[in-house]
């Protein structure tokens, strides 16, 4: 697809461009939270203030062709780096004024809590997550370092298949507040099948980045995630515990998967888990790693494990 063409449909799906290749889109929990309603489930878990909340990616293009994932795949993939690498002070500047931007309307809605929007236009939170993969870009560690400079956290979510990416970023000393990996699969045969990687060598370098988050789970907040799909991915409950015992990560997030997206072309509703269906698998989980479930949102269709909870596991935000 034309990158021009690709852009002017992102930008009709809620994508606001804060570079050549860098986008943020508001999250509906964001608008919600601003509303006096929901606040995402990160609010319950970590205590990530959704109305000061910025869900961007630094880039679009994703090496995994996920079923169960919800983005525009062709759209976002035709988004590319080849005209030059967006400067990570002008993704941050722009990601701020273009969040701040989407929200104004917020101003003038009687249902809105005033109180809540006032503070969304001070975002401190950077949830590196929109689209794509953010570790393929090559400034993520001088973005990350400049955000906390700022007093603003990041929270980073990878599909793994890049441990050279995170090792750079320990390296460096650009870990962000909290990385994610997600643990699509509890074998090789079923990554393959669900995650369609451009990787040939992908469970190799999936396992690798596993090794990186166990060593670097003193430095940094490391998190687990597993997007639960019903009939496909909800098995082999000891291949997964091996996974997550190698990888030792502080938090281990099970959630349902949503129908949303292109994800429907590929999947039906039935591929949907109940949150009783989430609690079930979180429990042989925890069961077997011996974890406890020390948190859930009904409403998420999400739960939290981790060996023994801990105050700690609610972030501190630093006021300028």
């Amino acid at each position: 697809m034309d990158a021009k063409l690709a852009r002017k449909i992102m930008e009709k799906q809620g994508y606001r461009f804060t570079g050549k290749h860098s986008v943020v889109k508001v999250c509906h929990y964001t608008k919600s939270s601003i509303k006096g309603k929901h606040s995402c489930y990160k609010n319950k878990f970590y205590g990530i203030q959704s109305h000061r909340c910025a869900q961007m990616s630094p880039q679009t293009f994703c090496s995994n062709l996920c079923d169960f994932c919800w983005r525009d795949i062709e759209t976002s993939d035709s988004i590319t780096m080849k005209d030059g690498i967006d400067d990570p002070d002008l993704i941050i500047e722009n990601t701020i004024k273009e969040q701040i931007d989407l929200l104004n309307g917020h101003g003038g809605n009687s249902s809105a809590d005033i109180d809540k929007y006032l503070e969304s236009k001070k975002i401190k939170h950077f949830a590196i997550s929109a689209t794509g993969e953010p570790t393929l870009y090559p400034r993520l560690g001088e973005l990350i370092r400049k955000l906390h400079d700022k007093g603003i956290t990041s929270f980073l979510v990878s599909n793994g298949q890049f441990p050279e990416a995170i090792e750079k970023l320990e390296r460096e000393n650009n870990l962000p507040t909290q990385i994610y990996i997600s643990l699509d699969a509890p074998t090789k045969e079923l990554y393959g099948k669900i995650d369609h990687p451009a990787t040939k060598d992908y469970w190799e370098r999936f396992l690798k980045t596993l090794n990186i988050i166990k060593r670097i789970r003193n430095k940094t907040r490391t998190v687990l995630r597993i997007t639960a799909v019903k009939n496909l991915n909800m098995c082999n409950f000891e291949d997964y515990c091996k996974l997550i015992l190698k990888a030792e990560p502080k938090f281990l997030e099970i959630k349902g998967y949503s129908w949303i997206g292109t994800s429907r072309i590929k999947l039906n509703e039935d591929s949907v888990p109940s949150f009783n269906d989430i609690k079930e698998f979180s429990e042989k989980i925890a069961n077997i790693l011996n974890w406890n479930i020390v948190d859930e949102v009904e409403e998420s269709r999400v739960c939290l494990l981790m060996k023994r909870d801990s105050k700690d596991r609610l972030i501190q935000i630093e006021e300028n």
